[in-house]
Order: C-alpha cells, then sequence, then structure tokens
C-alpha cells in the first residue's frame, strides 16, 4: 500500500473522518491499476489525550490509463432519509475525458456511489456540496448545478463573477448568494452616476433560490458596497417576520477585515492578523460564547470572539486544517487544528482542541502525571461556576423580595400620611378597599416581625379577630366573591360553546366541575334546562389541554390530561403532594351544546350555573367534599347576532401566523376530538411529516401557542388542530384535534402517502402516566370509603341508621364482674345479660334493607369500582 500525498479530513458526529487515496500494484509491470478511497474513523480518547482509531473502510476503483483525485468533501443532507451523511467528489481523467461521481459514506462504513457526469471542462471554481446530495459550480460567469434526484447537469439563468455562499434559507430552500456585475443605465442624466459611483456600485449582491427558481434581493444580507471586497460569508441564522427575511451573517474581505451583518447593516467589524483569509467557519463553545475560526491561504489561522464587540481571541501558524465539532463529547462544540508536521507521517499527530476557555487538549503533552489535578482543577472549576450562578439566582430573588418589601411599606406610609392630613383638615378619610386592606395587613405583619423595624410602632389596631369569628366568618364564605375572570360564548359550526374562565385559587379547590345552561325565559312547554357536555380546558403558551366530561361513561380520549411543547415543562407539571393533580394557569370550564335547537326561540337568554364538589381538609387529614352551584353570569343569544358572525370563531393568516384569539383556540378544542399518534421510522428521519403540515395541508402556527398549527386548507380538514412534537429525528408524536373520525381518516390518508416507507403509525391512548396514577389513588380511596360506609347501613323507622349493641335505654350495668359473681342470683344474672347481647350481636349480622336503599348503594358502589376501572383501563 503506498499512500497518496492528498488527505481530505472531514468532522461527523464528533469523529475526524480522513480520507485517503491509496495504488495498489498486482505486477510490477502490470498495465491494470486498483485505486481505494480508503477512510479512518479517528475518535478522541479522553485518557490517554489521543485520537484512536474507531472502525475503517475502502472502496476500489479501477484505474487504467487514469488519474484519480479527491475534490472535495463536506456533510449533506440524503433526500431519501433525511439524514446528514459524509459525502466526497471525486474526479477520474481519462485522456480527453473527465469524469465526476459522488461518493456517500454510511455509517457501516460502505461507500454508495450518489450520481456521476461527464464534462469537458475541470471544476476550479466555486464547488459546493449541499443538500441532496447536490453539487454546483461556476464556470465561465455561469452557474451549474447537479443532484441525485435529477442526475443531469443543468444551468441557472444567471451570470456571476464569485459565489461567497451556498446554504438553506427559511422559506426559500437552498439559495446561493453570489456576486454579479451591477445591471446600471447606458446613459447618465443629471443625476446620472459618478465615475467613484460606478467604482463603488459596478458589482452587486444577489441571491438565486435553487428549487423555486427566484431572485432575492442581496440588500438583505449585506449593502451592495461591500461587493468588491468580501470574499467568504457564512450566514449564521435566518427567519422571517412579519413578511421580512431576517438574516445574521458574518463575512471576511479581501481588506483583511471580519465584518458581522444583521439584517443588511454591520454591525461590528474586526481587524485580521494575516493577510488572504478564505473561509469561516464559526462555533458555540460550553460557555454559549460564538467563536468565528479563520483560515488563511498562507497555513494560519486564527479565532473572532463575538461578545461586546469582535475580537481576535487567539492565532496560530502551519494549519493544515480546522474543524469544528463535539470531539470531547461535553455537548458543545470545540475547534480541532491540526498542525503541519513533516517529521511525523501518522495522520492526526499534532494537533489541539480548544474552546478558548475550560478544554484544552494538545499532543505532545504528557498527561499521565498531571492528569488528576488536571481534570480535578477543571471539575472545580465547573462546580465553582454553577455554585456562584446558584448565588447570583438566590440573591436576584432576594432583591426582588426586598423591592416587594420596600413597595407595600411605601403603600403603608403613604396612606397613613392621608389619614393624618385628612385628620387634621378635619375630613373623612375614605377607607381603603378589602383587597388593600388585606395586604396593608400582611405588610404590618411584616413590619412587626422584622428585626430592623423593631422601633416602629403599628399604624392599626393590634387587636385581632378572635379564632371564633375568623371561623365563623370563613364558613360563611363558601365560594370568594370573585371566583370568575371572564364569561364567553363562541359559535363553532352548528355548536355554542360557553366558557367560563374560573381563578386559579378558586379552580384548585374543586373537583366534579361543569357547567349547565338554563333559559331564563319562562316555557311551560318545555324544559328549562339545556342539554350539554362540560369539558375543563386548560391552555398557556405551552397549550396544556384538560379536556373532562363528567357526564360520559366510556373513556374517550378527550377526557384525560395531556401537555407536550414546551417547550413548556412536563416535570414541573405534576409535582408530588398529598392533594389533587394542580396545574399552573387559570381553567377554563365550557359547555357544548347544539344551536339549532336555541335559534328556534329567535332571542334567548341563558343563565350559566358552576357545578362541583369544594374540597374542604378536616382536623383529621381527611377531605370533605360539598356539592356546591353558583351562578357565574348570564348570556344573550339572538338570531340577528349570529347572522352578523358576532360569535362566529376568526381563524386568519397574518404574516405566516394564525391569529385566532385564546377563546377562539378553546372553542375549537371544544367541539373537536383529540387523537394522538406515535410515528416511529427506523431507517429515515420524519423531515416530510413538517413539509406536509406547512406545504399540503396549509398550516400556520397560532400566535398565542406557537407549536400548534391551524389548517386552512379547503375542504373537511379545515380548522383541524395540528401539533407535532419530535422526540429525535426519527420518532415523533402527532396530535389531531378534528370534528369527527371522517376529518380524521382524511388527514390520515393524506399523510400516509408522504410518510418514509416502513413508518410504524400507533394510536396512543391520552394521559400522563403520572396524572392518571393519582387519579387512581383516589378513586380507589373513594372507593374504599364507600364500600366501608356501605357496611354501616341500617334499615329504621329512626332515619336508616346504623345501632350497634343494645337501644338507648337498655344498656348493660358496668357493676364490677366480682360482685356479679358472689351470688347465684348475680351468676344468672350475668348469664342473662351475656346471652342478650349474642342475640343482638347475631341479629346486627344480619340486618336487612328496603329496595330502594340497597338501590342506592349499589349503585354508588358500582360507580365508584367503574371510576376506577376507567383509570386502570387507560394505564394498560
Amino acid at each position: 500500500m503506498l499512500l497518496g500525498e492528498q488527505d481530505q479530513f472531514l468532522s461527523y458526529n464528533g469523529e475526524v473522518l480522513v480520507f485517503q487515496l491509496s495504488k495498489q500494484k498486482h505486477a510490477e509491470e502490470a498495465v491494470d491499476k486498483t485505486m481505494n478511497l480508503c477512510v479512518r474513523r479517528m475518535v478522541f480518547n479522553r485518557d490517554t489525550k489521543l485520537f484512536v482509531q474507531k472502525s475503517s473502510g475502502a472502496f476500489s476503483m479501477g484505474a487504467s490509463h487514469s488519474e484519480i483525485e479527491m475534490i472535495c468533501c463536506s456533510c449533506a443532507t440524503d433526500s431519501r432519509t433525511g439524514i446528514i451523511l459524509p459525502c466526497i467528489l471525486m474526479k477520474k481523467k481519462k485522456r480527453n475525458s473527465i469524469k465526476y461521481f459522488l461518493l456517500l459514506l454510511h455509517s457501516s462504513n460502505q461507500f454508495e456511489p450518489s450520481f456521476y457526469f461527464q464534462l469537458e471542462y475541470e471544476l476550479k471554481e466555486d464547488i459546493r456540496l449541499f443538500a441532496g446530495p447536490s453539487l454546483l459550480w461556476r464556470h465561465a460567469n455561469k452557474l451549474f448545478y447537479i443532484s441525485s434526484n435529477t442526475c443531469v447537469v443543468q444551468s441557472a439563468p444567471v451570470h456571476l463573477s464569485c459565489v461567497v455562499w451556498t446554504g438553506e434559507i427559511v422559506g426559500e430552500g437552498t439559495v446561493v448568494l453570489g456576486i454579479r456585475t451591477a445591471c446600471l443605465p447606458e446613459t447618465e442624466g443629471p443625476d446620472g452616476f459618478s465615475v467613484s459611483d460606478r467604482a463603488i456600485w459596478g458589482s452587486e449582491f444577489f441571491g438565486y433560490a435553487i428549487q423555486s427558481q427566484k431572485f432575492l434581493s442581496g440588500t438583505c444580507f449585506m449593502p451592495h458596497a461591500y461587493s468588491r471586497v468580501v470574499s467568504s460569508v457564512h450566514v449564521c441564522r435566518s427567519e422571517r417576520l412579519r413578511k421580512q427575511l431576517q438574516i445574521s451573517l458574518v463575512a471576511i474581505t479581501h481588506k483583511n477585515q471580519l465584518v458581522w451583518f444583521q439584517n443588511g447593516a454591520p454591525k461590528g467589524v474586526c481587524e485580521l492578523p494575516y493577510e488572504k483569509p478564505c473561509s469561516v467557519t464559526p462555533a458555540l463553545t460550553s460557555s454559549r460564547d460564538l467563536l468565528f475560526a479563520v483560515s488563511f491561504a498562507s497555513g494560519n489561522s486564527c479565532v473572532v470572539q463575538r461578545r461586546d464587540s469582535l475580537q481576535v481571541a487567539s492565532k496560530w501558524q502551519k494549519v493544515k486544517c480546522v474543524l469544528v465539532d463535539d470531539f470531547i463529547g461535553s455537548g458543545s462544540e470545540q475547534l480541532l487544528l491540526l498542525f503541519k508536521d513533516d517529521s511525523n507521517t501518522d495522520v492526526l499527530s499534532t494537533f489541539k482542541i480548544t474552546d478558548l476557555g475550560e478544554v484544552n487538549y494538545a499532543s505532545g503533552i504528557n498527561y499521565k502525571h498531571d492528569v488528576p489535578a488536571a481534570e480535578g482543577l477543571q471539575e472545580n472549576g465547573l462546580l465553582t461556576v454553577r455554585a456562584l450562578e446558584t448565588r447570583l439566582q438566590a440573591g436576584w430573588t432576594s432583591v426582588r423580595e426586598l423591592q416587594q418589601h420596600l413597595g407595600l411599606q411605601k403603600r403603608v406610609i403613604l396612606e397613613s400620611c392621608r389619614a393624618l392630613i385628612d385628620l387634621v383638615e378635619e375630613r373623612t378619610h375614605i377607607l381603603p378597599n378589602s383587597k388593600e386592606v388585606k395586604c396593608w395587613r400582611w405588610a404590618r405583619s411584616l413590619l412587626n416581625s422584622a428585626k430592623p423595624f423593631e422601633g416602629l410602632v403599628s399604624l392599626w389596631d393590634d387587636v385581632e379577630n378572635p379564632p371564633d369569628s375568623l371561623s365563623k366568618a370563613t364558613s360563611a364564605s363558601e365560594v370568594p366573591e370573585h371566583f370568575t375572570e371572564e364569561l364567553w360564548q363562541r359559535v363553532v359550526g352548528d355548536s355554542l360553546v360557553v366558557g367560563v374562565k374560573l381563578t386559579e385559587s378558586f379552580y384548585l379547590s374543586l373537583s366534579d366541575v361543569s357547567l349547565s345552561l338554563v333559559m331564563d325565559q319562562d316555557f311551560s312547554s318545555i324544559s328549562p334546562i339545556i342539554k350539554c357536555q362540560s369539558k375543563i380546558i386548560k391552555l398557556n403558551k405551552a397549550f396544556s389541554a384538560l379536556a373532562v366530561s363528567p357526564s360520559q361513561i366510556e373513556p374517550p380520549p378527550k377526557k384525560m390530561k395531556f401537555d407536550w411543547h414546551s417547550k413548556n415543562d412536563l416535570r414541573k407539571e405534576f409535582p408530588k403532594r398529598t392533594s389533587r393533580i394542580q396545574l399552573d394557569g387559570a381553567k377554563t370550564v365550557t359547555a357544548v351544546t347544539s344551536l339549532s335547537p336555541l335559534l328556534a326561540f329567535h332571542r334567548v337568554c341563558c343563565v350559566v350555573l358552576l357545578h362541583a364538589r369544594k374540597q374542604n381538609h378536616q382536623n383529621d387529614g381527611l377531605q370533605r367534599s360539598k356539592k356546591i352551584t353558583v351562578l357565574c353570569g348570564k348570556i344573550l343569544l339572538s338570531l340577528e347576532d349570529i347572522s352578523n358572525g358576532r360569535y362566529s370563531i376568526k381563524m386568519l393568516r397574518d404574516n405566516s401566523y394564525c391569529t385566532g384569539s385564546m377563546e377562539d383556540i378553546l372553542a375549537v378544542l371544544a367541539v373537536s376530538v383529540r387523537f394522538s399518534f406515535q410515528i416511529v421510522s427506523c431507517d429515515c428521519t420524519l423531515t416530510p411529516v413538517s413539509s406536509w403540515l406547512l406545504g399540503e395541508m396549509e398550516c400556520t402556527p397560532f400566535k398565542e401557542c406557537q407549536d400548534n398549527i391551524f389548517c386552512h386548507k379547503a375542504g373537511n380538514v379545515h380548522g383541524t388542530i395540528f401539533n407535532w412534537a419530535l422526540k429525535n429525528p426519527f420518532e415523533g408524536v402527532l396530535t389531531v384535534f378534528c370534528r369527527n373520525l371522517t376529518v380524521l381518516f382524511q388527514c390520515l390518508h393524506s399523510l400516509t402517502r408522504v410518510l418514509p416507507p416502513g413508518c410504524n403509525v400507533k394510536l396512543l391512548r391520552s394521559g400522563s402516566k403520572a396524572a392518571l396514577t393519582e387519579q387512581l389513588a383516589l378513586a380507589l380511596e373513594k372507593e374504599m370509603l364507600t364500600l366501608k360506609n356501605s357496611l354501616f347501613l341500617k334499615d329504621t323507622k329512626a332515619g336508616n341508621s346504623l345501632t350497634w349493641g343494645s337501644e338507648s335505654g337498655k344498656k348493660i350495668n358496668n357493676a364490677p364482674l366480682a360482685s356479679l359473681l358472689d351470688t347465684e342470683e348475680g351468676v344468672q344474672q350475668f348469664r342473662k345479660k351475656l346471652q342478650k347481647e349474642r342475640e343482638e350481636s347475631l341479629q346486627s349480622m344480619n340486618q336487612t334493607l328496603n329496595g330502594a336503599l340497597y338501590q342506592k348503594t349499589a349503585l354508588k358502589i358500582a360507580e365508584a369500582q367503574l371510576s376506577s376501572d376507567m383509570i386502570v383501563w387507560r394505564l394498560t
């Protein structure tokens, strides 16, 4: 094996791939030759502080009368599977023909030919690999490209002098950023371009989207004046905000500068230490610092750090290659510098791994004696930083609490000053309302209990309400004065949705919550009670929702608690406690009823009643519940308002968002049925699901909860809400809120056409395991209490209550046993009393109940058992 002169290095998933060409001759004068493309996967060993070979592979190519050469290598997305794979472009020159072919490297170290093409010229200018995989190059100021999907060389309708960047832009796909000659008018008017203007504006930036074949304005990247000096660009971030493309990028210039641009305007500049910069690569370190590694044509490199300003943080000479990846497995990126070393022929023999912070490994250093000290120092440094961060957060919390206390004290002093002024001026002082008094009493307790204010005198009387009066006041007010935040109504299709938003403090003391609608008019021929279905829905920015229907017997998915996103937080969703499940945020109780029967009255007024069980904690540690019914308010419904669309939901598109209000979203959820599907793909990523939602289904995210999207596609599927949560690139959960099963089947039929082959789609039974476990514990407790109470039932004329032992007035004489047994009469008396107790005990064990009481008891036991059985069914 004779190693070729050229080597190619590529970082991939924390590994360093080393590509080498080797020649092998079968005989000394043999004409046929075989060329092998070898790859070595090298990983960094943190114990030995050296790179070791993990695995290797080879690809054989016939090289008879031809020259084979590696052109470039990069990582690109395979459009068939959505997986990012290493790829390498090869050139095979044979007399007058030049053949190029692209190879993909799989995890098994097997090479796969992707496509090949022939040209009459050699590729030399602006060669770029991108997703597909696809290849792009420039020749004779024209742009050419080829992809694995077409395998045909295509020409873009653009003339350009340079390609400075190729990559993905949000909403545009693959975009080529280039420089071309500016299109200027041939004749100059009185306000025409001067000679200096032509020198500056002779060239301009432009963007070209390959998939859509449309041009993008270069001013959103950087001003045209930089087009004459910029040599390379890297786009760090791209997004669309109000239909405007927002771009953040860094560029290097022929003037040996690095310039930071945001939305087309320069925001910072840094002078580079060497001449002729040729490429720039960003890196995000463990300390959240953004670094830019700049390579120069002379073989030198430097790192520019972006904090308050751009500044050169470090520089090196005789650098062969600079790679960026997580080489040590810490979860953040580091720089790997491979240095030129003529004395050592082994690859990766002279290197340096650093993030300009805690990570710093270099070859040629003996770590045997100082490894424990170095690792201990690094670990101590991390622990110190974390401790300081914790102390900082605790200090900030204390500062906020002190600010709140100072604000309360200030209000106390101001109100006391007002009272004193009114007293001096003989005016009647208006007392504050109950909320302010409660707040000030708390502030007064803080003032009286705080040691720094021991010399202050309380401004109110120190006589508190005695415990008796306090308990009476508490028992008199079962429901707070303001327990609802909002009462609203919406019309969704043929359904009327009425919602009541409860305060959090009031909701946490309730269970079995439901709404009922009662018509306010006097209709003698019909019942005033309107049949409706109640649900409890909790909706916040993380789109956590809870839907409960107490009136149903079977356990459909919409009755269960569920939470996803977010990005909002399952670990905090169900904390450990002894009471019922507690969720953050206010809760909304909804009632859904049919609209058409109400429209027959043309104009109807309904009273909204809230039914619930209020939980009270007793001294014995048990919970006692009491049924309550509360008036929430009234709603007025008329055919004229419905015809005018007053209560209709409004889901419109506005700058790539859906403008539905929180009440509109809740109304759609109330009339929808929820289904969750687990989608698992073994061989391909699930990228097509997002494309299907945003493309074919025409979905846009809600402004209120952007993790969930609303379907605007015309037809039956319009109004469906989706949530797509990826656990990893190969597994995700798709949640569908739809009106009926027909819409669900249409969505699934459309989805199966875009899913990769071999995908496994499974219907999930909704509900958090922790929440259902706690519900099961509460249901079993209720079942146990119901069974216990049923054992103490006795049918008596007094009131169907049980009396154990003798009735009132027939008590056993508790005389001493010795005195009864002294005489024969006493023994007989004791024997009669004992026989009577035995008869009463046997009678109490053979209790009889009438039919109505037995039916009521059996129904309670059956309901309790059914409730626990349903929760067990959900858990299994």
